[in-house]
């Protein structure tokens, strides 16, 4: 059930490949384990006028914020081992330095997410 909104702050004249959300998808997937079908991703471009990092100077970074909802929440220790292969998969298949690539993690969706009308338990 993983879902990943991806945002992504393009550097000027810089175009997301049409493949770039299927990439991702299956990255994350892979690192997961997911079913196929299984990961989610809803990828947002956004240009360098509409993202800011103050105060101070303009960024330089263009960075990709990720935020990650699964059902259940893997312990602290597999997580850090996730964390660390999701953002150098995201980075490599972003184009970007890893340093760049920030995970925000939702809280569990078990009990609290439904799809087509049915509660996610687990």
């Amino acid at each position: 059930m993983p879902i990943l909104l991806v945002e992504i702050v393009t550097r000027p004249h810089e175009q997301l490949r049409s493949t770039l959300a299927k990439e991702l998808a299956d990255g994350a997937g892979e690192i997961f384990g997911s079913a196929p079908g299984g990961t989610w991703v809803k990828l947002y471009p956004i240009t360098a006028d509409r993202y800011a990092e103050g105060p101070g100077e303009e960024p330089d970074s263009f960075p990709v914020l990720v935020t990650i909802l699964k059902a259940k929440s893997p312990s602290a220790e597999l997580l850090q081992s996730e964390v660390a292969r999701l953002t150098a998969a995201i980075a490599e298949t972003c184009d970007r330095p890893e340093e760049n690539v920030h995970l925000i993690y939702s809280p569990e969706g078990a009990g609290r997410v439904a799809f087509g009308g049915k509660l996610i338990q687990d």
